[in-house]
């Protein structure tokens, strides 16, 4: 079924780069292909400490109200949320977002626009987001994610609030030095994962099946990434209402296992 939350510094003299050239940030050596790849897999792992275990995104009302009672139908909920709910808009702005945070975290021409442009994109991404838990979500995670790579020796590049998640997100591609269409394949796995990690503790659905769901859905997910790392967020469009009127109404459940 379908279901269902964007913005900142100097000049240079004539030596300086074009206004639209990024500037180099300063950041290690670029790691070996090896090593960018293990890079990868510690920004996905599920020991990253921003707290993703905790939260179902409407999953659990799903369950509670009967919308998901098997795999399938979890397979059908993934699959659905990643061909037209609010990932793919949020997957398809992460090249933009490093593009533009690379130019903030410089010192030449445009790096105060550049930030004001990530601010402004952050909380356009919020906004996608109907239910104000998701929105909070979306903060929480981001602020722990930026508070990690700022204590790595990387601080994101805009003041004031910290970047919600998929900014964030951008960031950590950024310092890690991974390419944007593996930093996009990566967000999509790393949300389909969490997904069935909660479906383990929610739904009749063991880790066995899980893991088979997760081989069905790779080559869905990488095809999918192809298509999001070269297109524009802003002609997507988002079909999940259902996800938001599930994410809604989680925090009107009597009890609940994951945090609204």
């Amino acid at each position: 079924m379908p279901l269902q939350a964007a913005t900142g510094m100097a000049m240079a003299m004539a030596e300086s780069p074009p206004m639209d050239a990024d500037p180099p940030m300063e950041a290690a050596p670029a790691p070996a292909p090896g090593e960018a790849r293990l890079r990868l897999f510690q920004l996905v792992s599920p020991a990253l400490p921003v707290g993703a275990f905790s939260y179902s995104e409407g999953l659990e009302w799903l369950v509670q109200h009967g919308r998901l009672p098997d795999g399938a139908a979890v397979r059908a909920w993934l699959e659905a949320e990643c061909r037209a709910g609010v990932l793919p808009i949020e997957a398809a702005s992460l090249p933009e977002l490093m593009r533009l945070l690379r130019r903030a975290g410089g010192d030449g021409p445009g790096a105060r626009e550049a930030a004001l442009a990530v601010r402004e994109r952050d909380n356009w991404l919020l906004a996608q987001r109907e239910a104000p838990e998701l929105r909070a979500q979306q903060r929480q995670m981001g602020g722990s994610l930026g508070q990690l790579l700022a204590d790595l020796g990387w601080p994101p590049p805009v003041e004031a609030a910290p970047l919600a998640w998929t900014a964030a997100w951008a960031w950590a591609g950024l310092c890690l030095e991974i390419p944007p269409a593996e930093l996009v394949e990566a967000y999509l796995y790393a949300w389909t994962a969490s997904q069935l990690s909660a479906a383990v503790r929610l739904v009749p659905l063991g880790p066995t099946e899980a893991q088979r769901l997760q081989l069905a859905l790779a080559p869905g997910l990488a095809h999918r990434a192809r298509e999001l790392v070269a297109s524009d967020p802003r002609t997507l469009w988002n079909a999940g209402v259902g996800a938001g009127l599930a994410q809604l109404g989680h925090g009107e459940l009597y009890s609940r296992l994951f945090r609204s």
